[in-house]
């Protein structure tokens, strides 16, 4: 069975900070790319960010370049998204997923999900 789960949610302000940390579980993803997605109320969910086996290469949304970062520790099987400079539009529930070989932003890439972490940024 395979488990990605996500934490570090929360509540945050406006230019706060918060790290999401997403742990695997049940099979090895050292050499799958590992993405980050969020949906907002309303919306479809959308590509966030995106990094390879190794760590090396990363991917980013336009929306979210050079205020978030995304990495992994293989050894833990995890996936962290350290995301700085909220603002208010980047509200939503924030998913980790894998089983793709190489980092992609679209969201049938991934054949593994989360089941979600709500990130709200108060104006």
């Amino acid at each position: 069975q395979v488990q990605l789960v996500e934490s570090g949610g929360g509540l945050v302000q406006a230019g706060g900070s918060l790290r999401l940390s997403c742990a695997a579980s049940g099979r090895t993803f050292t050499f799958y790319a590992m993405a980050w997605f969020r949906q907002a109320p309303g919306k479809e969910r959308e590509f966030v960010a995106a990094v390879d086996w190794s760590g090396g290469s990363t991917t980013y949304a336009d929306s979210v370049k050079g205020r978030f970062t995304i990495s992994r520790n293989n050894a833990k099987n995890t996936v962290y998204l350290q995301m700085n400079s909220l603002k208010p539009e980047d509200t939503a529930v924030y998913y980790c997923a894998t089983g793709s070989s190489v980092p992609r932003t679209v969201v049938g890439a991934y054949n593994y999900w989360g089941q979600g972490t709500q990130v709200t940024v108060s104006s």
